[in-house]
């Protein structure tokens, strides 16, 4: 908990970015019936019956201190997958950075193995050493400023009907386009010493 913390307590560096990441789904549904369009004093309106239509997956990268955020739309969550986010978040969102300290979770497919089982030993090595990985306690997920970003999407864009992963890629691509133009960023106050005064169970009593 703590490494996460001092983490968030560091100053802005462009040559260490602090990226936080995290993942969600979607359930997608599909309309059986057209919904009746919107009319003067009259929201659009929808049947109460719908059909499933699967599921997809969301993976959010965003820059807590710079307002920057990513959502990309994908079919499944593999280590694969998780790979593949590692590695355009080290070649194509910041290839001039010297180590980017990514805050995540301790899900079974976010760790630097699942890169050498997608990329040949020599990439998955050049692409781990560019990355530090600070874990969120178990039970503590709650630590990593992405679950306010997915809030904020839940929210403000999932709310809603979608039918297929390109109807979620559209919205969420203009979701996260325009808090970048607002440069929405992460007030974050919880810190070291107020974890260890308010979280004071949790740590080890010490035995005289």
């Amino acid at each position: 908990m703590e490494d996460v913390l001092d983490v968030y307590a560091q100053p802005y560096d462009p040559q260490k970015p602090v990226v936080v990441f995290d993942e969600t789904n979607k359930q997608l549904i599909k309309e059986v019936r057209t919904a009746l369009p919107v009319q003067v004093g009259q929201p659009q309106r929808y049947d109460s019956e719908y059909a499933r239509n699967g599921v997809a997956n969301l993976f959010l990268l965003a820059e807590p201190l710079t307002g920057w955020r990513q959502v990309e739309v994908t079919a499944q969550r593999t280590k694969q997958d998780f790979a593949q986010q590692m590695k355009a978040l080290v070649d194509v969102h910041y290839p001039q950075a010297e180590v980017i300290r990514v805050v995540l979770d301790n899900l079974n497919t976010h760790t630097p193995v699942a890169l050498y089982e997608a990329f040949a030993p020599e990439e998955a090595r050049r692409l781990v050493q560019k990355l530090k990985f600070h874990y969120t306690p178990k039970h503590g997920s709650w630590l990593n400023m992405a679950e306010i970003e997915l809030s904020a999407l839940e929210r403000m864009c999932l709310d809603q009907r979608l039918a297929t992963p390109a109807a979620v890629k559209t919205e969420v691509g203009a979701w996260a386009e325009e808090r970048n133009d607002q440069e929405v960023t992460v007030d974050w106050r919880f810190t070291t010493p107020d974890a260890r005064f308010k979280l004071k169970t949790l740590y080890p009593a010490i035995l005289m």
